[in-house]
């Protein structure tokens, strides 16, 4: 019982430790699970993942299971910055590293890219050819424009021409669509999409916002095509902006949605009635797009968002809406153009997206965002 009481006691000393005390594979705070093959400290949910390599990693709870001296000799030994010395040694610039609130897919793959196929470790390139090679080539399921169904699509990715197509059938020399990767940004979203390795791939068509929504069968594939447009993405933006270096463009390879969820909306005269639309609101691009559904190919329209300096205001309101709407939180967004009113159904939803907009409003524009500014307002 001494023995297993010291133990412990080592183990809460050692997850304390700055590397310790985040999950070193979702930097998720204060983990209390620990993989005692590869001597790192894990979170709960990470912990599970773990537990499907078990030719690799087996995890012990730091606080309920015992742990005998050996094993915790090798904790001490290693640890999170050890670990992350030898199995990522040599992640690429571009290679997505999940957080705590991403998508499973993304955190299983990590893991198994770190300590099952050993990746990052400098053993050899292999995988690295995969996402860099000139042109990568996979069948995607891809939910139809018009009948809704999913149906197999070929998509090809090539570094040669910056771009992504996908085919129709696999025999095709015409692509469906060829997509440039000036816009382009890929997201997963399992939730909305209805599969766990959802991925939504968005990019500017004819001044408007298009979107493809597709999955893989297989969680591997998927996440490979995901950092192969990441690698593509970066290549074009490098030639782009040639005095750039590398780290200063990963923020614009991809990126995720600030917020996303429905709210009411009206048109721009005070006599149309409030309806129903699914909101996105990104940060990169500072536009705010409505659609009719969550799913839908096209947006509805959107509004561009500027900063407090330049006009740019977001407020909250109440009181039920007298032009058939049937919620009470309401948001009132001005900008120079015009003034828009939201409504959300909870006053949670309320506080998000006026938290949300704000971040957007706090920050000053770049030369790009004037650009778009000025372009949306040259197309009104």
């Amino acid at each position: 019982m001494a023995n297993l009481a010291r133990n412990n006691k080592i183990l809460l000393e050692l997850v304390q430790r700055p590397g310790n005390n985040v999950c070193a594979d979702c930097s998720a705070p204060e983990p209390d699970w620990a993989s005692y093959t590869l001597g790192v400290f894990v979170c709960l949910n990470c912990s599970g993942m773990h537990r499907n390599l078990p030719s690799v990693s087996k995890v012990k709870s730091i606080r309920l299971d015992y742990w005998d001296s050996s094993l915790v000799e090798f904790m001490q030994k290693r640890g999170n910055s050890e670990a992350k010395a030898i199995f990522e040694k040599c992640v690429p610039t571009f290679f997505y590293k999940p957080r705590q609130n991403d998508c499973i897919v993304l955190k299983d793959q990590w893991i198994r890219a770190k300590y099952e196929r050993r990746e990052f470790t400098g053993e050899n390139n292999r995988f690295l050819q995969i996402y860099t090679s000139e042109q990568f080539e996979s069948p995607m399921w891809k939910k139809g424009r018009v009948n809704k169904q999913f149906l197999k699509r070929n998509f090809l990715l090539s570094q040669r021409d910056f771009t992504l197509k996908y085919f129709i059938k696999e025999d095709s020399k015409v692509p469906k669509a060829v997509i440039s990767m000036k816009d382009l940004n890929a997201d997963f979203q399992p939730e909305k999409i209805g599969h766990p390795h959802g991925l939504q791939i968005s990019y500017s068509e004819d001044d408007h916002t298009r979107n493809l929504f597709v999955y893989h069968d297989d969680g591997q594939t998927v996440v490979t095509f995901f950092n192969a447009i990441r690698a593509t993405r970066l290549a074009y933006l490098l030639r782009k902006h040639q005095t750039l270096r590398n780290s200063d463009l990963v923020p614009q390879l991809t990126s995720k949605s600030l917020k996303e969820g429905y709210m009411e909306k009206t048109g721009p005269t005070t006599r149309e009635s409030f309806k129903k639309r699914w909101f996105t609101l990104n940060l990169t691009n500072r536009k705010l797009l409505y659609l009719k559904s969550p799913l839908d190919a096209t947006e509805k329209g959107f509004a561009f968002i500027g900063s407090e300096s330049h006009g740019y205001s977001v407020s909250a309101c109440s009181g039920q809406s007298k032009r058939g709407g049937r919620w009470r939180w309401g948001i009132f967004l001005k900008t120079p153009d015009r003034e828009y009113v939201f409504m959300c159904e909870q006053e949670s939803e309320q506080k998000e997206w006026i938290e949300a907009f704000r971040k957007i409003i706090s920050q000053p524009m770049t030369p790009e965002d004037y650009a778009n500014e000025a372009n949306l307002r040259r197309g009104k």
